[in-house]
């Protein structure tokens, strides 16, 4: 027995040393679980993980993050709505699935209110419209007049149907009279590698998406969907800068299953708001292109009816419908 507990340090230092990371779970603390309805190496995964580093301690139990992917988030916020409401199972969604899809789903399978507890508001954020290879150089006025008169490659990626960068493109299209077709993935990363590849042209989604991809010259940011340019990005000018007159912002939030009791969701978001003061993690979230914006869980759940509202019109006037 002594022999292997041996041989397991050994194991464990040297996947230290080749720069793994690994978290040893302890046996005598509860375990948080994370869910992102996303896969790995996205926008929400990342932050995810960052904020699992934090909570760790400020929390003194295991954190660990777990990948659901598929159908824009549903199905991970589906886990969150059947699990027990101890706060130990929450997931970093996007607003996107609790102020977007309910217009879209007669049955989307949970309620948007109902069925959660919101816990903490973790970061705003806008979205990068980029062009790959596949797309000819100049600006997005340029990129979408080629687009128009290529109507057969006119189609931009984002990381799922439903989601906020999807209805940010059909803005886009009715704005510029260009006939864009959307292609959902699963992720904001695959989508990414597609846009290198020259598989598809553009792209709408968070720009920490293709930031890095962008500062090597691989890609190129054409504009940013915000009211205002981007800190991580200032050299890229916004939509409306560009004549484009389309806005579109969303957030990163923390929720738990409904009924958490208050002391349990005021621990956890306090917990992330101390995560979120730290400047190291600050400047990492920045380097993403997002903004840590701490919001506690009553300013949360205001600021999800706010964006809820607000997509209304746009969905019911770009005509997008989806098979119940």
């Amino acid at each position: 027995m002594k022999r292997n507990l041996l041989k397991m340090l050994a194991l464990v230092a040297g996947l230290s040393c080749l720069g793994w990371s690994t978290q040893v779970l302890a046996q005598d603390k509860p375990t948080m679980k994370i869910l992102v309805g996303f896969p790995p190496g996205g926008s929400a995964d990342v932050v995810a993980r960052l904020l699992a580093e934090r909570l760790r301690t400020s929390l003194d139990q295991n954190v660990i993050v777990e990948n659901k992917p598929g159908a824009a988030g549903r199905i991970a916020l589906g886990e969150v709505k059947r699990a027990a409401a101890d706060g130990n199972t929450l997931i970093l969604a996007p607003s996107g699935g609790l102020v977007i899809l309910p217009w879209l789903y007669k049955n989307l399978g949970y309620d948007p209110v109902k069925d959660f507890t919101a816990v903490a508001r973790v970061t705003t954020f806008d979205f990068a419209v980029t062009a790959g290879p596949g797309a000819p150089a100049g600006d997005i006025k340029a990129v979408m007049a080629w687009l128009k008169a290529n109507p057969g490659k006119a189609n931009y990626a984002t990381s799922g149907a439903g989601t906020v960068p999807h209805f940010a493109g059909l803005l886009i299209a009715q704005a510029t009279a260009t006939p864009l077709t959307h292609v959902a993935y699963k992720g904001g990363a695959p989508a990414a590698q597609d846009l290198i590849g020259g598989q598809i042209p553009l792209m709408v989604d968070t720009a920490s998406e293709t930031i890095e991809h962008h500062k090597s010259g691989k890609l190129r940011i054409l504009a940013v969907t915000g009211e205002t340019r981007s800190a991580a990005l200032p050299e890229v000018p916004t939509l409306k800068e560009m004549g484009i007159n389309v806005e579109a912002d969303a957030f990163f939030g923390l929720y738990g299953p409904a009924n958490m009791s208050a002391d349990r969701t005021q621990k956890i978001s306090d917990a992330v708001a101390q995560a979120l003061n730290n400047p190291e993690i600050q400047n990492r979230i920045r380097g993403f292109g997002l903004v840590p914006n701490y919001a506690n869980s009553q300013a949360l759940a205001a600021s999800q009816a706010v964006h809820y509202k607000r997509w209304d019109a746009p969905i019911k006037a770009s005509g997008y419908t989806v098979e119940q």
